[in-house]
């Protein structure tokens, strides 16, 4: 069958491999669509790279294949991006700084190989804010610059993974990676209508499902993660499922879930974006599910006892040792900090070469942690929840901000704060506890802009976390695409 452009531009990843799988659709002529996609879309700075000739050449491979050797492939001739701070052989990893702009690593990323053996191709590599030191992927490094919402052009798509959200909003690729140490996957899949999954990762043993070792350019090895992000919750179980061996999702009926809301991250929305979410929840509640109030008072001064010490100390101690594992361009924390461009980051990165609270942090590890954690456990065992639901971000998108990359905001007019604070404050909790967490569309303001639903699970209950998040999806809907 011949495709139009737009046919095949509303191909979701299931769609597209479905279509490729049974020969209706060329991989090299989605490859081409998806390229000229790019191409055409380049003032969006969603990509710092394109693979062109690697990712045609991929595709003709798959086009040359059997039919059975070809249906056996579970992402055949499926374009992704991958964030520029995973490595991806051959292709540049420059975590969107000056020092690595020409850094080739040796070796793709465990999670991007197995992508790649199930026949994925990277069509390029994702731009992002600077170090992934930052949530609006606002990067004034040269060969980067700022990512822009699909939405509205003029506003941040979110971050740090904006690039492969604005990508997959912007129907340049249907599925991508971006890494989440606070908030980084979830906070632009809201912004940008997309799906995007923070795995679990516990204490970073056999509870971590994504392990990467010394394959991303890391901020702390508590916290960082790779994430698959899409446009919807399906295509994001798909990835999911080949990074881990995880079987078919199970089957979950909205009618008789339990979900609580945490009353700390429903405080202080605004006003546009609480419309919308408020919407959803009467529409799920007519649909079967209950929601429960829960308290959770010690949620947020948990948190921020975690947040910087662990955040700020492992940073010191975890990219020296990357840029040295790597052979990376430059060999030290300081000449790496020398030549970062964006002045927000600058200012992060003053600290991290500081370390002001390495005192601090063995406490925030090994005290305020594991109270944290035990306190999603008590809440999740003791009101029987599948799940904790609540907006993804406080508020809709903002202004880019020309001048330093991150300012502050203000919510209905009040006292203006950290931007970066007002983003992380709800998604930023289960960062800290290692607990699985998902963001999905929730709908679009009255002024066109794209809301997300956060859901937290239980440690490892990833899967039926996805599971709720599709039946979720099912029933509010897909987001209109942007017009571009």
């Amino acid at each position: 069958m011949t495709w139009t452009v737009d046919e095949q531009l509303a191909l979701t990843a299931t769609q597209a491999v479905t279509a490729i799988q049974t020969g209706r659709l060329k991989a090299t002529d989605y490859v081409a669509t998806l390229l000229a996609r790019a191409a055409a879309l380049s003032t969006l700075n969603a990509l710092t790279a394109l693979n062109m000739e690697g990712a045609l050449d991929a595709a003709r491979r798959i086009d040359a294949m059997t039919p059975e050797a070809r249906s056996a492939l579970p992402l055949a001739g499926l374009p992704i991006v991958v964030k520029d701070n995973i490595n991806t052989e051959g292709l540049v990893t420059s975590a969107g700084t000056p020092a690595l702009e020409n850094f080739v690593p040796r070796a793709n990323a465990p999670t991007v190989q197995r992508l790649l053996d199930a026949g994925a191709i990277v069509l390029g590599k994702a731009n992002m804010h600077e170090l992934a030191c930052g949530i609006t992927s606002t990067n004034f490094a040269p060969h980067a610059g700022h990512v822009r919402n699909p939405y509205d052009p003029g506003l941040i798509p979110g971050g740090s993974s904006g690039g492969t959200a604005a990508a997959i909003a912007a129907r340049i690729v249907p599925a991508g990676l971006g890494t989440d140490t606070s908030g980084s996957v979830r906070i632009p899949a809201a912004l940008t209508g997309t799906a995007g999954l923070r795995p679990s990762v516990g204490d970073g043993g056999a509870e971590r499902r994504y392990h990467d070792p010394d394959a991303v350019v890391p901020i702390c090895h508590t916290r960082d993660t790779v994430g698959p992000m899409a446009r919807d919750v399906a295509d994001i179980a798909l990835l999911d499922g080949i990074v881990t061996g995880a079987g078919p999702l199970p089957e979950v009926a909205l009618s008789g879930l339990r979900i609580g809301l945490p009353a700390p991250l429903w405080d202080g929305l605004e006003y546009a974006l609480e419309d919308v979410v408020r919407d959803a929840l009467t529409r799920l509640e007519a649909a079967g599910v209950t929601l429960v109030p829960v308290e959770m008072d010690e949620l947020l001064p948990l948190s921020s006892k975690v947040s910087s010490a662990v955040a700020i100390h492992e940073a010191h101690l975890d990219v020296p040792a990357w840029l040295v594992a790597n052979d990376a361009p430059v060999k030290t924390l300081a000449e790496l900090a020398a030549r970062i461009a964006s002045p927000d980051v600058r200012d992060i990165y003053d600290a991290v070469l500081a370390d002001p609270l390495a005192h601090e942090y063995q406490d925030a590890l090994t005290m305020w942690r594991p109270q944290l954690q035990q306190l999603y456990a008590q809440t999740f065992a003791t009101q029987q929840l599948d799940a904790l639901l609540f907006p993804t971000t406080r508020l809709a998108a903002v202004p880019i901000d020309d001048l330093a990359g991150s300012s502050a905001v203000s919510i209905n007019g009040g006292v203006p704060i950290d931007e970066m604070d007002a983003y992380l404050r709800n998604v930023q909790p289960a960062s800290n506890a290692g607990i699985p967490g998902l963001s999905l569309a929730a709908g679009l303001t009255a002024e066109g802009l794209p809301v997300g639903l956060a859901l937290d699970g239980p440690l490892g209950s990833d899967r039926r976390l996805l599971a709720i998040g599709v039946a979720f999806e099912q029933l509010l809907g897909a987001l209109p695409a942007p017009t571009l």
